[in-house]
């Protein structure tokens, strides 16, 4: 048995318009790039995207906002996209933003099956607006519900042919929840390993929860801001 795809097109040919994608990566680090221009050139719209960020104006998800591709954005920073904060200031875009933490949280519930969970983070703030409260021990906690996706979009180092997933340094980010979250998760990989070659105690992402693998080519693995010292 292989999950592998030969590309994206074959792996991608289910997603419709109006779906949810669950998208990893933090910044511009361990974004699924490949797949995010399968489906800039695929044309699907209407779509909701949930990650940390929507990328930069040229790149990352930030392709799918230039293309008029998203129409609802669930993130916890959005400080490094211009188009964003056009879209979102003319009423095009949908945005509700989420703390990073209860973001991460709010996917590994959906990635093992907890429809919601209270959290602290938040109360007081725009953010519990309209959400259930509940004190516990004196103190109250807002509800959260847990996210899940049409599509999941991660980015690995490495695969077996069977899906296990390990993940690269910061790439490790919101992959592995991300990975958990999705009702078909695709996984684009830079190096494709055969079943058993991967020691099992450095798998991240068991295969079971990745139904498709596909080996990238030519990342550009951009940096989003780059900061240097002044020589003295």
């Amino acid at each position: 048995m292989t999950k592998v795809k030969q590309s994206f097109d074959e792996a991608l040919q289910g997603l419709q318009d109006g779906q949810t994608l669950v998208v990893g990566g933090f910044g511009l680090c361990g974004i699924p790039e490949k797949a995010i221009e399968a489906i800039q050139a695929k044309g699907t719209r209407n779509l909701t995207v949930v990650s940390n960020n929507c990328g930069v104006d040229d790149f990352g998800l930030g392709v799918l906002l230039a293309n008029h591709q998203i129409t609802k954005m669930v993130a916890s920073y959005v400080g490094e996209n211009k188009i964003f904060e056009q879209q979102y200031l003319s009423g095009e875009l949908e945005v509700e933003l989420t703390p990073q933490g209860t973001l991460a949280e709010r996917i590994r519930a959906g990635g093992a099956g907890i429809p919601a969970f209270y959290t602290a983070t938040g109360v007081g703030t725009p953010i519990a607006d309209g959400k259930p409260r509940k004190v516990f021990d004196g103190k109250t906690y807002i509800e959260e519900r847990a996210i899940t996706g049409d599509y999941a979009l991660v980015k690995a180092w490495k695969a077996d042919k069977l899906g296990n997933l390990v993940f690269r340094k910061t790439a490790r980010n919101f992959n592995p929840l991300v990975a958990t979250a999705g009702k078909v998760t695709i996984a684009e990989v830079e190096e494709l390993v055969e079943v058993g070659e991967l020691d099992p105690d450095h798998i991240h992402t068991p295969g079971v929860y990745v139904q498709h693998v596909i080996v990238g080519q030519d990342y550009e693995k951009r940096i989003e801001r780059r900061t240097v010292r002044e020589v003295e």
